[in-house]
C-alpha cells in the first residue's frame, strides 16, 4: 500500500503571527544573496527604462522581487498577489517608500480563483520562490493560467528552487553550497523544531527542472529558457505568444 501524501503544511507557516515573524527577522542575509537574481529578473522584462506598465508578483510575500523590478522600471506600478496577511502587513511596511506604486491583492496559488483586481492582459508576470509550495499538478494549472492573463506578447519568469532526481547531482550541490557558506552545515545539524518544519514545508512539492519548463511549453510559452541557474536555484521563463 503507498505511503499516504505528506500534509500539506503551507498555511501552518505562511498565516503563523509566530513563523512569519521568524522569518522576516532572519530574511536581511538571504535577500542580500538575492538581490543580484532579483535584478536579472527585471532586467528580463522587455520594457523601456522609462515605459510605464503595470506588473503581477504572484506570490508575492514581502515585496523583494516586486521591488527590483519598481527599481529598475521607475514608472511601472505593481499588483502583488499574496494569500497570508500577515505576509502583506509586512510587505506594506517594507515597499512603504514606493506608496502609490503597488497594491496589495489576496490570492491563494493552490487554487485558481483570480481576483478581479488582476486584470485580463497584463503584460508580465513573476514569481519567487513560491511556486515550489505547489503540487506538480497544481503548478501545471497555475502556467496555464498565467498564459491566459498575460497579454499576446507578454512574459512570465520565476526565480525558484528546484530539486534533482540524480543523487550525486544533490550530493554535488550540497557540498559547493556548504563551501560557500560555511555556516551551513551546522545551521542544518541543529535546526529547531519550528526550523524543521519550515524546512519540511520547503521541500515537500520541489520539483526538478525540466518537467517544470515541460509545463510552460504545455500551457503555450515560446522563448522558454532557463536564464540563470546556480546550483538548485533557477530563473526561468516564457513568452505568451503575440497575437497573429
Amino acid at each position: 500500500m503507498p505511503s499516504p501524501e505528506p500534509a500539506d503544511t503551507n498555511e501552518d507557516v505562511w498565516k503563523s503571527d509566530h513563523m512569519v515573524a521568524q522569518w522576516v527577522a532572519t530574511a536581511d542575509e538571504r535577500e542580500r544573496r538575492r538581490e543580484e537574481h532579483r535584478r536579472l529578473m527585471a532586467d528580463l522584462l522587455p520594457f523601456e527604462h522609462d515605459e510605464a506598465f503595470t506588473f503581477v508578483d504572484l506570490g508575492a510575500g514581502t515585496g523583494a522581487a516586486t521591488k527590483a523590478v519598481l527599481d529598475r522600471f521607475p514608472r511601472a506600478q505593481a499588483i502583488l498577489a499574496e494569500y497570508s496577511p500577515q505576509m502583506t502587513a509586512e510587505g506594506t511596511r517594507a515597499l512603504s517608500g514606493y506608496r502609490g506604486r503597488f497594491t496589495y491583492v489576496e490570492l491563494d496559488l493552490a487554487c485558481g480563483d483570480w481576483p478581479a483586481e488582476v486584470p485580463a492582459g497584463v503584460p508580465a508576470v513573476i514569481s519567487s520562490l513560491c511556486v515550489h509550495h505547489l503540487p506538480d499538478e497544481r503548478k501545471k494549472e497555475l502556467f496555464a493560467e498565467i498564459w491566459h492573463h498575460l497579454a499576446p506578447g507578454g512574459w512570465y519568469f520565476n526565480y525558484d528552487a528546484v530539486r534533482s532526481d540524480d543523487p550525486l547531482v544533490e550530493a554535488t550541490w550540497l557540498r559547493a553550497g556548504d563551501r560557500q557558506d560555511p555556516e551551513a552545515a551546522a545551521a542544518r545539524q541543529h535546526r529547531t523544531a519550528e526550523e524543521q518544519r519550515r524546512y519540511e514545508n520547503h521541500v515537500r512539492y520541489m520539483a526538478p527542472l525540466a518537467p517544470q519548463l515541460d509545463f510552460l511549453r504545455a500551457a503555450g510559452f515560446e522563448g522558454i529558457d532557463v536564464y540563470w541557474k546556480q546550483l538548485d536555484y533557477v530563473l526561468y521563463g516564457g513568452r505568451r505568444p503575440p497575437a497573429a
